[in-house]
């Protein structure tokens, strides 16, 4: 009978400090370090085959999938030339997710520590540019015209020198993420929850003026944090006229 268990490993995020593991021992291969750290999860289990890939992916994923008794690894290509401790590292990360545990705390700081370096984050982007996609309708919707929202704030709140980036509504009227910014692709998408006649245009111009302070305050990087909000953001944000009100509507939505 054929099993199969698959998990991935995303995006860096806040982590715990380090709690003293070991370092990776050199000079092992990729398959040889899995199954190492197979052994060190499962003392009293025999570490399966071990095959891994390096994928062109358009992001820094990983995955790990038991199937048939072997485990098949596919990991971003970004991390084709990675250190053997951070190989190590993502082992420990990817292992322990399969097996339902949690990880180490110094491997996951390890690896976060390693993904949010300044070199590595202009690859990923780049990749991001190079591979990804951005799926969206265009500015125009059937009650309101994203440009002419952007163009109105950028006018009140920003002497018209804001630049527009890529605009359009998305392709699913999504109550849970009402808008975004991609600065990989210079795009800003909003909900189409908000095309509608009943929509209140304060609820629309609150999230477009939210999502064009990303492009004022870009994402700040510290260790293994990732600070999307800045003090400087949200202090700004508050300034937006009917704040609390527009905060309200979006709460109702």
């Amino acid at each position: 009978m054929q099993t199969s268990e698959s998990f991935c490993l995303t995006s860096p995020g806040k982590l715990p400090s380090d709690s003293g593991w070991s370092s990776a021992v050199l000079f092992e291969t990729p398959e040889e370090i899995y199954q190492r750290v197979y052994r060190v999860l499962k003392p009293r289990s025999v570490p399966p085959p071990v095959k891994i890939r390096f994928e062109k992916f358009a992001n820094a994923n990983s995955f790990i999938r038991l199937n048939n008794g072997c485990l098949l690894v596919r990991i971003t290509d970004l991390l084709a030339a990675a250190p053997a401790p951070i190989t190590e590292a993502l082992a420990f990360i990817l292992l322990a997710k399969l097996f339902r545990r949690k990880a180490p705390p110094a491997f996951e700081t390890r690896y976060r520590l390693f993904l949010n370096r300044r070199d590595m984050r202009n690859r990923a982007q780049l990749v991001r540019q190079q591979r990804g996609r951005k799926l969206c309708r265009g500015p125009q919707g059937d009650f309101y015209d994203l440009v002419e929202v952007f163009e109105a704030l950028n006018s009140l709140h920003f002497h018209g020198l804001m630049a527009r980036p890529a605009i359009g509504w998305s392709l699913v009227r999504s109550r849970t993420r009402l808008g975004h910014f991609d600065p990989s692709h210079n795009t800003i998408i909003i909900s189409r929850v908000f095309d509608q006649s009943h929509i209140s245009r304060l609820a629309l111009d609150y999230v477009m003026f939210h999502e064009m302070l990303h492009l004022r305050h870009p994402v700040e990087h510290s260790g293994t944090r990732r600070c999307v909000h800045t003090k400087e953001f949200k202090a700004e944000e508050k300034l937006f006229p009917h704040f609390q009100e527009a905060r309200l509507l979006l709460k109702n939505l």
